[in-house]
């Protein structure tokens, strides 16, 4: 959105640069022209907002929850009350589940991750047997397993600010494809939040 608001400020000031080279012969008609354009220029630059805005553009079905680990201020947006309740636990291991019904479940802990050591588990596993990879990235593993039917789980380092995340789907759960891309979808929006200052 930024980028078009761009545009027409870059296109806008382009067409006003030629109109004043165009009629340089008369100084009232410059006036003119300067008089109409600056209003529009000040319009453009005024809808065109920030990135930081941009940013915080809610999405449907989504809803924005606040949590804390090791300290740590962070969001996350999660699917709303439509979808089920939802439950945060703050595990004793550091993690902090949330679940919103039965195909929301992911884990949020604090740590560099290991990729490689994941495929390593994820390959070798002989009970939930590997199928194939949905996607496989630098950050995020998304894969296809099977115990008796074909199941789906994730893995992905999420750094939203100075300190890394792992956020993976709950062990233990059986998840379709659609419902792991959902908690791929969330484990993206993860940030960083200052810490409130108290009042003076």
């Amino acid at each position: 959105m930024l980028i078009v608001f761009e545009k027409m400020y870059l296109h806008s000031v382009t067409y006003i640069i030629y109109l004043l080279n165009k009629t340089n012969k008369n100084k009232q008609m410059k006036k003119l022209i300067l008089l109409l354009a600056t209003p529009a220029i000040l319009t453009i630059l005024s809808c065109g907002g920030s990135k930081k805005d941009d940013a915080a553009v809610s999405i449907p079905g989504m809803t924005e929850v606040n949590l804390k680990i090791n300290g740590n201020q962070l969001s996350i947006m999660i699917p709303d009350s439509t979808k089920g309740k939802m439950e945060m636990v703050e595990q004793s291991w550091g993690a902090t589940e949330i679940k919103v019904g039965k195909n929301f479940q992911i884990s949020i802990s604090e740590g560099e991750g290991d990729i490689a050591l994941a495929k390593s588990d994820i390959t070798g596993n002989d009970v939930n047997k590997f199928k194939r990879y949905v996607k496989d990235e630098p950050t995020l593993l998304f894969w296809e397993s099977e115990i008796t039917a074909p199941e789906f789980h994730f893995y992905t380092i999420v750094k939203p600010g100075t300190v890394s995340y792992l956020i993976e789907d709950i062990k233990g759960e059986v998840f379709d494809e659609k419902a792991v891309q959902t908690m791929i979808d969330a484990a993206k929006t993860l940030k960083a939040k200052e810490a409130e200052k108290p009042n003076s």
